[in-house]
Formats: C-alpha cells, sequence, structure tokens
C-alpha cells in the first residue's frame, strides 16, 4: 500500500517525465523537468533533511509542466517576463494540488503546498525561505554555467547579486561550499565584493 506522498510524488515524476525536452547529464539523457525535480529534492534533503511533507512536494513539483507555458508565448519584455512568471507559479500550484487532491491529501495541506509554490511571503516565511534557498542552490550548481556562456560580465553579475539577496544566510553558506569553477567562483566574488 503506497502512502500518499509516494503516490503524489509518483505522480509528480510521472507529469514531468512527459517533458519533450531533454538534457544529458553523467551520459543520461533525461526530461529536462523530471531532472530539475529530481535536483530539487535532492537538494532539499541534503540542506534540510528534516523537511516537511509540504515543502518536499512543493520542491518535487516547483516547475511542474512548466513546458506547457513556454516563455515565447507572452511578450518579450520585462512585463511579458513578469506576466509569465506570476502565471507559471499559479499553473504549478493548481497541476500539483488536482495530484494532491487525488492522493487524498487535506485541504490544509494541498493549501500549504500551493502556497510554498506560488512563494508567498519570501523572507518572512521560513519554508518560503527555505524553497527559495533550494531553488538558488540548485541554479547556482547546475544552471549558472551555462548562463554564464550566454550572458555578458555585467549581466552575470546582476543575475548573481540578484540570486544571492533572494537567500538566507544558512543558503550562502551551502553556496560557497558548490564546486564552481575557478573562473565562475572568481566572478561570483566579484558579483558580492569578497
Amino acid at each position: 500500500m503506497m502512502t500518499p506522498f509516494q503516490n503524489a510524488s509518483t505522480w509528480i515524476d510521472a507529469e514531468n517525465a512527459q517533458d519533450p525536452n531533454s538534457e544529458i547529464f553523467q551520459s543520461i539523457n533525461s526530461p529536462k523537468e523530471l531532472l530539475y525535480s529530481n535536483r530539487m529534492y535532492e537538494k532539499l534533503m541534503v540542506f534540510e533533511p528534516n523537511a516537511s511533507e509540504e515543502i518536499q512536494i512543493a520542491s518535487k513539483a516547483q516547475h511542474i509542466c512548466r513546458w506547457k507555458m513556454p516563455r515565447e508565448s507572452y511578450s518579450m519584455d520585462r512585463v511579458g517576463y513578469l506576466k509569465w512568471r506570476e502565471d507559471l507559479k499559479k499553473f504549478h500550484a493548481k497541476t500539483t494540488a488536482e495530484i494532491l487532491v487525488k492522493a487524498g491529501y487535506s485541504t490544509e495541506f494541498i493549501e500549504r503546498v500551493s502556497f510554498l509554490i506560488e512563494k508567498k511571503l519570501l523572507k518572512k516565511d521560513e519554508e518560503t525561505q527555505l524553497l527559495e534557498d533550494v531553488i538558488c542552490l540548485v541554479f547556482l550548481e547546475h544552471y549558472f554555467d551555462p548562463f554564464v556562456q550566454k550572458h555578458d560580465r555585467e549581466k552575470m553579475k546582476n543575475i548573481i547579486l540578484k540570486t544571492w539577496n533572494k537567500m538566507s544566510e544558512a543558503g550562502h553558506q551551502e553556496a560557497l561550499k558548490i564546486n564552481f569553477s575557478d573562473a565562475n567562483f572568481q566572478l561570483i566574488k566579484e558579483a558580492l565584493g569578497l
């Protein structure tokens, strides 16, 4: 007999496994959002092994079915970007809530997971902050280097600063343990004035 958590995790993985976009990591080609979901969950459990079930699910479902709302379907300016980000949060929360209803979770539990996925009360709610730390850590560890290849130095410094400002002190300490390339670590130190 599977628990609600096991069912929810299996169904979230099944949704993310349908991603038509893929990424090769350690010689394995995986659906992009399934890989991201696994990275989020693994990082959460290393960073905060006692994380609540609500935040465990929120970490796995952070980007659930993201490919269904492509960035290109919004205007390619700052306003379009912000609207896309806001709509995505609601979409991820709603998609996850449907799975959690099916898994038999209470309304209160589902509302809390939605609250976390929508990143409400960042800097004020401990679990929202924990989720944001994990998002930033996963970005820095797995997605930072491709960003460096695409953007100029000044833009990257701005991205680093914005990422750093979203994180807690515990997140900062964890980020400095990441095995960056010498060049990337130098860029981070320059951006942060370390």
